[in-house]
């Protein structure tokens, strides 16, 4: 097995062990939370496919960006929210079910709303976006669906070992997280820099600020549903992201690079907003 394949195993394995610790941490009722509350799912639908995607579109019309760039917001654009989301929205005071309950409707509906989406931005602008809804399925269920469900079956037939496997599986998720993403972000690292001075940075940083306030706004009066939208609006999953790319641009230069770049501004960027919204959190409660 070559170092390549390896480090994508391992960021596999490392999705998988994360999203089944929140299986194990997870119930039937945190899950079907957002089916309780249809008017927040719709304004969630619009925020995470419906104006996302739109403002994609826009910064690629009005900005003059590099094509990887105006590539790789259009099909971030149509990610859904990534599988390690709801522990860093949990940080900041987000409502825990609700983060869970995103995550597993957002996925489900991807498998319909990703492909009829690609299509639609596709005749826009008259390129081929498009990608097989199997392959989204695929991703979707083997990456998220099938280990949530796991963890859940556990945690209903052996709570207490739910409880005991929960943290030490999310650790060891981490470390294989963390050690299969050094050697991918340090051989990035000089396109990266190459890419800070063609007003990519820019525009991913605008990017996901509109996806802050976009999530916020939409979420309504209750602060930790606007925590965790607006993390979940701005935060877009790679796997897809990738998916579409290499389906439909497999020579393009730079593209997979645009979208590590985005990687790790989104990160760098949540960091204080989980801040701002855990104090703000802590002072309503004091």
């Amino acid at each position: 097995m070559n170092t390549q394949a390896l480090i994508l195993q391992c960021l596999q394995a490392s999705i998988l062990g994360t999203v089944f610790s929140y299986g194990l941490q997870a119930t039937v009722s945190d899950a079907l939370f957002l089916v309780r509350h249809p008017g927040l799912l719709l304004r969630s639908v619009l925020a995470i496919f419906i104006i996302m995607p739109l403002v994609a579109i826009a910064m690629v019309e009005v900005f003059a960006l590099p094509r990887a760039t105006e590539i790789a917001l259009v099909v971030l654009a149509l990610a859904p929210i990534p599988p390690l989301l709801p522990k860093k929205e949990s940080k900041a005071g987000g409502e825990g079910a609700y983060a869970l309950g995103l995550m597993v409707v957002m996925g489900l509906l991807a498998i319909l709303l990703v492909p009829l989406l690609a299509w639609m931005l596709g005749a826009y602008f008259d390129r081929d976006f498009g990608i097989p809804p199997m392959s989204i399925a695929r991703i979707i269920i083997v990456m998220i669906v099938l280990p949530l469900l796991a963890g859940m079956l556990v945690r209903a037939l052996a709570p207490a070992l739910a409880t005991t496997l929960a943290r030490p599986i999310a650790l060891a998720s981490l470390v294989l997280l963390l050690g299969a993403a050094a050697p991918i972000l340090f051989a990035a690292v000089p396109i990266v820099l190459n890419l800070l001075h063609s007003g990519t940075l820019l525009a991913i940083v605008a990017f996901i600020i509109i996806g802050l306030v976009v999530g916020q706004l939409l979420a309504g009066s209750v602060e930790q549903r606007q925590t965790v939208l607006a993390l979940s609006t701005a935060s877009r999953h790679p796997a897809i992201a990738l998916a579409i790319a290499k389906t439909n641009f497999p020579d393009e230069p730079f593209l997979a690079a645009t979208i590590v770049l985005y990687l790790l501004v989104v990160t760098l960027l949540a960091l204080p907003y989980v801040k701002w919204r855990r104090r703000s959190a802590e002072s309503h409660v004091s």
